[in-house]
């Protein structure tokens, strides 16, 4: 049997291309970025502290976190390169969360690397890979009131508002959207 048509088969080798960008698993080797990212003024703003204060805690979260998602799904998190410059510029993905039935995709770039269409050009590619490789019959996302930025690209992936939800150890009303 090919081992690509296995359900949840882990592809922790695979990356996947768009026009400008290449999309890969996130790995303990992306562990200085997501140190870099996760302690963004936007990305606590809007996403929240993930109390990653040192390299060894960004090394461990992607043990934690990252890792299991692609081991359990077959998809989870991933690094978002550009392929002219080779940068690491983001993250973007589809997550397991408690307090959510469907699965949530989700985003965050570098500050500098926003309003160019790359979050949306990710998150488009890896919202076709988990409807069209992994079988997802649902996506949903979430966002805070103020991240209009996020709604609009949310939007646009062809999401719509549903609901307020409030997610387990959260104390935050988030904006919940889902496909039709």
């Amino acid at each position: 049997m090919n081992p690509k048509n296995q359900p949840n088969q882990p592809h922790e080798n695979s990356f996947y291309e768009t026009e400008r960008l290449i999309i890969r698993p996130m790995s303990l080797d992306d562990a200085e970025f997501i140190f870099e990212l996760y302690n963004s003024p936007k990305f606590i703003r809007y996403i929240g502290d993930r109390n990653i204060k040192t390299l060894s805690d960004a090394e461990s979260y992607i043990k934690t976190r990252f890792l299991p998602l692609f081991e359990k799904l077959g998809f989870g998190n991933y690094l978002i390169v550009t392929k002219d410059e080779n940068q690491k510029i983001g993250g973007v993905g589809i997550f397991e969360r408690e307090g959510l039935d469907v699965v949530d995709i989700g985003f965050s770039l570098l500050e500098g690397f926003e309003g160019k269409g790359y979050a949306y050009e990710a998150a488009a590619k890896v919202k076709s890979i988990g409807m069209d490789e992994f079988g997802l019959k649902k996506l949903s996302a979430i966002t805070t009131k103020d991240n209009l930025s996020s709604q609009k690209l949310i939007e646009k992936l062809g999401l719509r508002f549903q609901k307020y939800v409030i997610l387990p150890e959260d104390n935050e009303e988030l904006m919940y959207y889902e496909t039709i």
